[in-house]
């Protein structure tokens, strides 16, 4: 098993994932924000669901997802069907305009990423991968599971207590 310091630059380092992350989301086009492109890639991933699936997939509330779900579809990206199984709820569906948009997306991510990877090889980028997958699968559905904080590591002293 790795040392504690290993573990500690680890957590340092995917700290700065969040600094990958907010230059992927600068090409992002101006009327497709980080929240409506998460949508369109889960529709895109997993085909059409109810709203309530959807706010579990982005793992945030339900008045959230009505605000990205909104905003897609206020721009043709895709269209709300009533669900046969519960009239009340609705099925969302990309639409060919959401799918264009979700195409020009990929395509964005992807040159973003050719481009800053350049100087790494093949190998590398697919060792990437598999150790990325390796880490959000060591995770499960980090969705749904509860924050567990480790037990406070003790050091041992060589001292002996002071008697009063």
């Amino acid at each position: 098993m790795a040392e504690q310091a290993q573990f500690e630059e680890l957590a340092r380092q995917l700290s700065a994932v969040g600094a990958v992350k907010r230059d992927m989301g600068r090409i992002l086009p101006p009327d497709c924000p980080a929240g409506s492109a998460a949508v369109l890639t889960l529709l895109g991933r997993h085909g059409d669901m109810r709203m309530s699936k959807l706010a579990e997939l982005l793992a945030v509330d339900m008045s959230v997802t009505s605000r990205h779900v909104a905003h897609v579809a206020a721009r043709g990206w895709i269209e709300r069907h009533p669900d046969p199984a519960d009239k009340r709820s609705r099925i969302l569906r990309l639409t060919p305009e959401g799918l264009e948009q979700l195409v020009e997306l990929s395509r964005r991510t992807t040159r973003l990423l050719a481009e800053r990877l350049a100087d790494w090889t093949d190998e590398e980028v697919g060792q990437l991968i598999r150790l990325m997958t390796r880490l959000r699968d060591s995770f499960g559905d980090c969705r749904s599971a509860p924050l567990r904080l480790p037990a406070p590591v003790l050091e041992e002293t060589t001292r002996t207590p002071a008697s009063t």
